[in-house]
């Protein structure tokens, strides 16, 4: 009993160091944004520059999120994301001591991005790990994490003196962050075996050959593109059609964060409740398709501001759901469960970057012909999901006992 009780403390200070991992990530990628006309005063740089600097962490993932995923198969999570966490301290570090060369920066923000690429490609890995049935619950936790980061970067960075403070505080946050997951990671439960070690191209093999693993990252992509355009055009089309000023704009779009934050808890609790997957995932995604384009059409005022919680909310359950399935494929496990993260993260990621631009290039001025795209894009995902096999709780009680891979 002794023992369970001290498994279960150790494992929430574990959740504790994920989550301030990814707090950190995004607090020191969106301090560019909230900070962004001194930036680009500082740099001497257009509003496109500071989107490609502010935007530099993502494409590290693009480039990392497989090879994290298998190393750390390979080699364990702690050591890889421990690389990883390091590079993004020293790359916090350069951007304080760089402030003012363009080039630097753009190479400490790609720095800065490794620690997360690393911990994102495992994340399923490392809390499936600890966490067993309870995996969708602890990846909402990490979700809402990341949800207040964004949050409190924009709304209290500029609360520094200087830009160069705001940095500097940042970087030294980032390596205590280093320094508590070197200090409490393991790479299993104490008691637990470690996988036999393969070699990294077949950890590799196994994941790209495995259905499930495409369907999650089909599912993943569309959400997360979906999302991320909807939320990036929703203040300019408030503004130029609606006749929303700048500020109450940027309000509006920022509201949707706070239905998006529940729902990272609500969405995992109702699973564990449940029992079961695929049912919730499939309806709550075509009810959360309906809010997106109905949105949109709804007068301004309390219904509009009502229906943005709304849609947060209903769009954002479906995200640690669908992660946190990955351990449970039966073809991939806890042992090669980082390859297939890093086969997921790598497509949700391009998804991010293309889909928007095809989006908008099909809808060119057309507003309501882009939110509509954006919602049927949301709604498409329910199509992948319906692929995936059933990894509720429920569903593995019915099954009979295998071996673990």
């Amino acid at each position: 009993m002794a023992q369970e009780e001290k498994l279960s403390g150790y494992r929430w200070m574990i959740l504790f160091v994920v989550c301030l991992i990814c707090f950190m990530a995004n607090f020191m990628q969106y301090q560019v944004s909230a900070w962004g006309v001194v930036v680009m005063t500082t740099l001497g740089i257009d509003a496109g520059g500071l989107t490609n600097l502010m935007l530099m962490p993502m494409l590290t993932a693009v480039f990392l999120s497989i090879p994290a995923g298998s190393l750390a198969d390979r080699y364990g999570v702690k050591l890889v994301v421990s690389i990883g966490m390091v590079l993004s301290a020293v790359g916090g570090f350069l951007r304080y001591f760089m402030i003012n060369d363009f080039t630097v920066q753009i190479v400490s923000m790609f720095m800065i991005g490794f620690g997360i690429a690393a911990l994102n490609a495992n994340l399923a890995k490392v809390l499936g790990s600890w966490f067993k049935q309870q995996t969708s619950l602890a990846v909402g936790v990490f979700y809402a994490a990341s949800c207040v980061s964004i949050v409190i970067a924009q709304a209290f960075s500029t609360y520094f003196p200087t830009l160069d403070v705001s940095y500097l505080v940042a970087a030294i946050a980032e390596a205590v962050t280093a320094a508590l997951w070197i200090f409490f990671m393991r790479n299993v439960p104490e008691g637990e075996p470690m996988p036999e070690p393969e070699p990294v191209m077949k950890y590799i093999k196994i994941a790209a050959k495995s259905r499930g693993v495409w369907c999650i990252a089909l599912a993943y992509g569309l959400t997360l593109a979906s999302t991320t355009a909807y939320c990036a055009i929703l203040p300019s089309a408030l503004e130029l059609v609606r006749g929303v000023d700048t500020a109450t704009a940027g309000s509006m779009a920022a509201i949707i964060t706070v239905g998006s934050f529940f729902a990272c808890f609500a969405g995992p609790a109702a699973v564990l409740k449940l029992g079961k997957n695929k049912p919730f995932l499939i309806v709550t995604t075509v009810i959360a398709a309906v809010v997106m384009v109905a949105n949109w059409f709804l007068p301004l005022g309390t219904v509009m501001w009502v229906a943005l919680v709304l849609n947060g909310f209903m769009t954002a359950l479906s995200g640690p759901i669908i992660q946190a399935m990955t351990p449970d494929l039966p073809e991939i496990g806890a042992k090669y469960a980082g390859s297939a993260g890093g086969i997921i993260g790598t497509a949700g990621l391009l998804c991010s970057y293309f889909v928007p631009v095809i989006v908008s290039s099909i809808s060119g001025d057309n507003w309501t012909l882009n939110f509509t795209i954006e919602s049927i894009l949301f709604l498409a995902s329910v199509l992948p999901i319906a692929m995936l096999p059933e990894t509720g709780a429920a569903a593995k009680a019915e099954m009979p006992e295998t071996s673990e891979l």
